[in-house]
């Protein structure tokens, strides 16, 4: 599971395991999680967030969303 940022308590990652899937990162914390596709930066799946959270998660995720590409394709490859 790299982890790609730590940030406000967050952890933004992915799963080994998720290479055959389209480009995104999950992000943890206090037990709840999300999952944003990082080609338009949509909500996949939210177990817990609010859409206060959520927003701000994906205005995080949108700021590293280069570097978080790049990881991914370093990892999996292209």
């Amino acid at each position: 599971m790299p982890t790609l940022l730590r940030w406000k308590g967050y952890r933004f990652f992915f799963y080994s395991a998720d290479g055959w899937e389209p480009p995104h990162v999950h992000i943890v914390k206090d037990g709840k999680e999300t999952k944003i596709w990082l080609h338009d930066l949509s909500v996949a799946i939210n177990l817990g967030y609010n859409a206060r959270e959520l927003a701000e998660l994906v205005r995080v995720t949108r700021e590293h969303k280069p570097a978080f590409v790049e990881a991914w394709n370093d990892y999996f490859g292209a």
